[in-house]
């Protein structure tokens, strides 16, 4: 069995919308108060795209930041991979409207759906491509407008989610370093606890569709905190078996960007201190796909970490599904 090539992160980069929607913003809009929100999220404010940004521009601006980190041009990206569930449209796939606008003329493109646990999937596919030889490098990006899905008359969903775009270059490495092991998961059997019910072929866009607001996010909270709870530590405890490691191991966590007490959580539960653990939810809110890589850039910029430290991205999300992986952080 050929054990493949070793394969890394060698770029990072990000984009986020302008405009800032306080929780006293919210106040204004539907019954909640700040105080709520923040004790019971963690959040304080969120990034909302305008009516002219669709996800494809925040996915080209976070795009170039990475190529740029990587010194890699457009024209020699191999692959694109976009995670989201707000597309641009339904076709052609955003990745391709990617690629257009990058230039990148040789690149495969294609988008991928697991929510916000849609990063941790694109990244563990493109990692496979580049492993087994078949591109040398790709670009993935997770990206979200989920302003544009949110009832915000609904004040159990629209205070938590928030707009964004993060990508990485990913391209082989030295050999020990870069992507250790990956962990996904799913159970289709407790989707309905976080769906977006019209739009697609069991409820195609109608006027009634319309009228009962069945294009908007709808989420049971209480089920999806539960899951999450379960969902997080163990995903990332795989991360660490399929990588032959410990929980004393870990130097940094990156967690999905959901609720401060499922963070809390996991980082209990991994015996890890929260200085190492990446908090940025206060900021942005929940950015589904984005939450990750979003995450990544700043850790990454505003350095937390540096070559050799062993670092555990983590996310769950609606389908439902989880996936955790373990990196040895391979750039300089």
């Amino acid at each position: 069995m050929i054990k493949g090539y070793a394969v890394g992160i060698s770029g990072t980069g990000s984009a986020l919308p302008e405009k800032v929607l306080t929780n006293l913003d919210l106040e204004k809009m539907v019954d909640t108060t700040d105080e709520w929100i923040r004790t019971r999220t963690g959040i304080g404010s969120r990034r909302i795209a305008d009516d002219k940004t669709a996800t494809s521009d925040l996915s080209t601006e976070a795009a170039k930041k990475a190529l740029a980190d990587a010194n890699l041009k457009a024209e020699d990206l191999d692959l694109i991979i976009v995670a989201t569930v707000t597309p641009d449209m339904a076709f052609p796939s955003t990745a391709c409207i990617v690629q257009k606008n990058l230039g990148a003329v040789k690149a495969a493109a294609f988008d991928i759906e697991a929510a916000c646990t849609g990063f941790i999937y694109a990244l563990t596919i493109a990692e496979q491509f580049i492993k087994n030889g078949v591109y040398k490098n790709a670009l993935v990006i997770g990206a979200e407008t989920l302003s544009k899905v949110l009832d915000w008359e609904d004040r159990n969903t629209c205070v938590l989610f928030g707009d964004g775009a993060g990508a990485v270059v990913v391209e082989r490495t030295e050999e020990g370093m870069g992507i250790l092991s990956s962990y996904l998961g799913a159970d289709g059997g407790n989707g309905e606890a976080l769906t977006q019910p019209a739009g697609g072929s069991r409820i195609p866009a109608s006027l009634h569709s319309v009228e009962n607001k069945l294009h908007y996010v709808k989420m049971d909270g209480s089920e999806v905190f539960k899951f999450a709870v379960r969902a997080m530590g163990k995903a990332a405890m795989e991360a660490l078996r399929l990588g032959g490691m410990e929980l004393e191991d870990i130097d940094f966590l990156i967690p999905h960007q959901a609720n401060i007490r499922i963070i809390e959580g996991s980082a209990k539960r991994l015996k890890l201190p929260m200085e190492k653990v990446y908090v940025n939810l206060d900021k942005y809110g929940n950015m589904s796909a984005a939450s990750v890589p979003v995450a990544l850039d700043e850790v990454v910029r505003n350095g937390l970490i540096k070559k050799n430290d062993k670092v555990v991205m983590v996310a769950f999300g609606g389908g439902l599904t989880w996936g955790s992986t373990l990196m040895k952080w391979s750039k300089d």
